[in-house]
């Protein structure tokens, strides 16, 4: 019996899969994929065993969901009846955008214990944001063991489950919006003469600063920027060129339109 299988093990199935085998031995974790290669090269590089759908749906304790939205249902269908079969206690887990807990639900039967998570690209790192929900068969002894799975892969936090489609809007389309300041500032020091690999550097820097002053001070984000905007200074300058072009109404659009999409994803 493997603690963790996954099926999938594309950017973020792979990224959820090298963060697990952190805090999970990797002889009690198994990986598939429809491109064999890639499971086998992951499974090589973490000392975890491989195998396909079959054997993680037959074999893990919690099965990790990894593939694409549009796959789900193909994946689900394939997997229904091994499940079915299966005597033994075992707690999904999937991460497919705009796919809630009922969909599952509705295609495989009420009585399995599901975690929907919502990850980032960073918990590869162990610097990133994973959120999650779970519906009412969910155990607290198997929400406490997949959360201690997780602690290595960055912040963990459980939230209802109505709201997972709001935070990933935010954690994790987030990163996508973040790259393109730091590319932005980056741009913005070269056109002042800066060199570039120095100013992506110090960009990203910037930012990753920034945010564990708002994580580690507990301060509010409009109080830490007025920390830095002297009178009549530069800071305050940049923050008006800002407000004039619309940065904040345009992130605010950007979130809500990555949340609105999770509705039309089929």
């Amino acid at each position: 019996m493997y603690k963790f299988g996954f099926i999938g093990v594309g950017n973020m199935g792979g990224a959820i899969a090298e963060a697990v085998s952190k805090s999970v031995s990797s002889e009690r974790i198994i990986l598939a994929d429809a491109f064999a290669e890639k499971a086998q090269q992951l499974a090589k590089k973490l000392g975890c065993s491989c195998g396909d759908n079959t054997d993680v749906a037959k074999n893990a304790q919690y099965i990790v969901l990894g593939v694409k939205p549009q796959m789900m249902n193909g994946l689900l269908e394939n997997i229904k009846g091994i499940l079915e079969k299966r005597t033994d206690r075992f707690v999904l887990v999937t991460m497919a955008a705009g796919k809630n807990i009922s969909y599952y639900e509705d295609i495989l039967g009420e009585e399995y214990p599901i975690i929907r998570i919502m990850p980032n690209m960073p918990v590869s790192i162990g610097m990133g944001t994973t959120v999650y929900g779970t519906n009412g068969k969910v155990k607290e002894a198997e929400n406490a063991e997949f959360s201690a799975a997780m602690e290595k892969s960055g912040i963990v936090e459980q939230i209802p489950e109505q709201l997972i489609d709001a935070a990933s809007a935010v954690s994790g389309c987030g990163p996508a919006f973040v790259y393109m300041f730091a590319e932005s500032l980056a741009d913005g020091a070269v056109k002042c003469g800066l060199p570039r690999d120095k100013a992506i550097k110090l960009a990203a820097q910037t930012i990753m600063g920034a945010g564990a002053m708002v994580l580690e001070s507990g301060r509010h984000p409009g109080q830490l920027k007025d920390a830095v905007c002297s009178p009549g200074g530069t800071t305050i300058e940049g923050v008006q060129a800002l407000e004039e072009g619309g940065f904040r109404g345009v992130v605010m659009k950007a979130v809500e339109a990555a949340y609105e999409k999770n509705f039309k994803i089929g």
